[in-house]
């Protein structure tokens, strides 16, 4: 078999015929007209299969048999065969082109980070991450753009998410801020970043929108939905976006009960009453950390664990907390270590921590 004969029907083994019925047909585009037993012959079908192998290309539309003294085979038209061929090539050119596109750019959907060329993406992502918090979500957005998101932002405070609002305005410009007389209905708390920003949504420690302020160079978006790199993001919010920066509106009472997201805002309020001997009753929903399976305890505190300096817990500035934090509960029957994000160590990983009495 020729080396050409060889590639001919490999090809069309790939169009979808069996080894037997592309060497009969090749066969019997070589004969041209030619009986059944001759065509039989000259390839390599077994004598027994040739008129299956003949009939099953006649039901494709390759070969025509017809009745002249005896059983004759002949190729149909070619314009049928071809444009059968050259469907299925472009079905293969264009499914490989979209595998190109699929490995070089996957969709928001199949990845856990992607990456977006339009800022309105972005802001409908935000928009629909921001609709579906269960617990928390940290905004970093310019006046105009939290407009955008502020029917979102009602419908979250409206139930019960916690919503930390930063809204940044050029240099010291506060003409722009909205009153802060009417932001209870869209956030638990607002500071005001007098510098210019990059638009950052983080909701619920899993999902992040993110995009460079209005004077960077590229004009981009980064979509994550991902704990670990949400991680990352959360930190930065909470270094130059929030912790810094001054409240203009809060919706936390003085007295409890008071709910922290956050471990380390609550170990920032109830160290010093620890430390004056106070006694402080917490309830803390959240994951067993081995487990995944939900928990919620209550009790008093125990002890306070704040790796790194002796007086770290002392610190106003909550981004110094950057070693282990960790609440200890005795509920009655035993202690429980409770720690924030991302708990390893810990028994609980706390999503919501409430300070229910001190006295």
């Amino acid at each position: 078999m020729t080396v050409e004969r060889v590639e001919l029907t490999e090809t069309l083994k790939r169009a979808g015929l069996s080894p037997y019925q592309a060497d009969a047909y090749i066969t019997v585009l070589e004969l041209g007209s030619a009986p059944v037993a001759r065509v039989a012959d000259a390839c390599s079908v077994p004598d027994p299969r040739i008129y299956d192998v003949l009939r099953d290309l006649e039901g494709k539309g390759y070969i025509e048999i017809y009745d002249q003294d005896s059983l004759y085979a002949r190729a149909t038209d070619l314009d049928a065969i071809l444009n059968d061929l050259n469907s299925r090539v472009s079905r293969i050119t264009a499914a490989t082109e979209e595998i190109k596109r699929r490995w070089n750019e996957p969709s928001t959907e199949q990845s856990t980070v992607s990456i977006v060329t339009r800022f309105e993406t972005v802001i409908k992502n935000a928009q629909e991450f921001i609709r579906e918090a269960k617990s928390q979500v940290n905004v970093s957005v310019a006046v105009d753009d939290f407009e955008q998101l502020r029917p979102a932002l009602h419908d979250a405070t409206d139930r019960g998410v916690q919503v930390n609002l930063s809204i940044h305005t050029p240099e010291s410009d506060e003409t722009a801020l909205p009153d802060p007389n009417k932001l209870s209905d869209v956030c638990s708390e607002a500071r005001h970043r007098r510098l210019p920003s990059p638009f950052a949504v983080i909701v619920d420690r899993t999902k992040t929108c993110f995009a460079p302020h209005t004077g960077s160079t590229n004009e981009y978006g980064i979509l994550v939905d991902d704990r670990t790199h949400t991680y990352v993001f959360h930190w930065y919010f909470l270094t130059t976006q929030w912790d810094t920066w001054k409240p203009i509106y809060s919706s936390t009472d003085d007295g409890p009960p008071i709910e922290y997201v956050d471990i380390r805002y609550c170990v920032h309020d109830v160290a010093p009453l620890i430390n004056d001997g106070a006694t402080v009753s917490v309830r803390i929903e959240g994951t067993h950390t081995e487990s995944g399976a939900k928990r919620t305890i209550e009790g008093v505190l125990s002890d306070i664990i704040v790796t790194g300096p002796e007086d770290a817990a002392d610190v106003e500035v909550i981004a110094s907390y950057g070693g282990q934090v960790a609440l200890v509960v005795d509920t009655g029957n035993n202690l429980v270590e409770v720690g924030g994000w991302g708990a390893m160590v810990e028994d609980i990983e706390a999503h919501r921590i409430t300070l229910v009495d001190v006295t």
